[in-house]
């Protein structure tokens, strides 16, 4: 089975945090935090600053990991480090996803999370809580 290694992006600020909904593909609709592929000689961290200037172009800090979670999809296994974030410089833009929201705590789970993301929201509302 494939195995696809990525880093997500829990963009957070003023309480909120940033998700974004899937525009195409065979998750078209389900709503991610933001980020991407981890390519060949990459970390984490730089693949992330990669993923959220070419997909959002806004320029983050990669404050700390947060976590790491895997799923299997049935297709491939995905391996996601999920990082807490801030953004540096710039707006975020959407260039790839439908739509994107901030979401608060009581809000999270409005939204129909990827699988791999939803294994994480117990930890980001611990995160928007504080």
């Amino acid at each position: 089975m494939k195995k696809i290694e990525v880093s997500a992006a829990i963009l957070v600020q003023n309480g909120f945090v940033f998700a974004a909904e899937r525009a195409s593909g065979e998750w078209q609709g389900w709503w991610e935090f933001p980020g991407g592929k981890i390519e060949i000689g990459e970390s984490a961290e730089d693949a992330l600053k990669r993923e959220i200037f070419e997909e959002l172009g806004a320029k983050i800090c990669v404050e700390r990991k947060i976590t790491h979670v895997e799923h299997d999809y049935g297709t491939f296994f995905l391996s996601m480090h999920v990082f807490l974030c801030s953004i540096l410089d710039g707006e975020l833009t959407l260039k790839e996803h439908a739509q994107s929201r901030w979401l608060s705590a009581q809000t999270l789970r409005s939204v129909r999370f990827l699988p791999a993301d939803e294994k994480i929201l117990s930890t980001i509302e611990q995160i928007l809580q504080k």
